[in-house]
């Protein structure tokens, strides 16, 4: 071979996925799935027995993790479904726009300007600003990512 050959080494990405297959029996209380394309938190299930017709079937109850609505689905119980993978990282509050876009740091130097004020719950967006506007502490805010959607969840003073 000669040296005169070169290689082309491209960057790809991982291909990391937001949700992973699991079966429904397997989903538990407090976990997370997916209906109807958005990320839920498992608050009740109920397990209906095996019928005539075929395979027990999972009552899920839960809650949409992002706008709190509530949502009802039904699986059997050996049948596939899908769970997202749910990140929650603390960034620190550096600023609030005219727009309610935030500014916001992390420890390791990174740094986010693209998340706005939460909308839900309705008392959240004004607290935080009020906490910021005193000035006297720093505010952490707590960023829950799941399904490529990203909102502010939380927030603590520290002294």
């Amino acid at each position: 071979m000669s040296d005169d050959n070169e290689y082309a080494i491209e960057n790809a990405d991982a291909g990391a996925s937001l949700e992973i297959p699991m079966e429904a029996g397997q989903v538990k209380k407090g976990g997370y799935m997916n209906i109807k394309g958005r990320p839920c938190k498992v608050l009740s299930i109920s397990v209906s027995k095996t019928g005539k017709h075929g395979h027990a079937k999972c009552n899920f109850e839960t809650v949409d993790i992002f706008n709190g609505k509530k949502i009802m689905d039904m699986v059997p119980s050996t049948h596939g479904t899908t769970v997202p993978i749910v990140k929650k990282e603390e960034w620190d509050l550096m600023n609030i726009d005219d727009e309610d876009f935030v500014s916001l740091f992390n420890d390791a130097g990174d740094s986010k300007e693209d998340i706005k004020l939460p909308t839900y719950p309705d008392t959240l967006a004004q607290e935080i600003r009020d906490c910021w506007a005193d000035g006297d502490n720093q505010v952490v805010v707590t960023v829950q990512t799941a399904m490529g959607m990203e909102e502010i969840i939380a927030y603590k003073k520290v002294d």
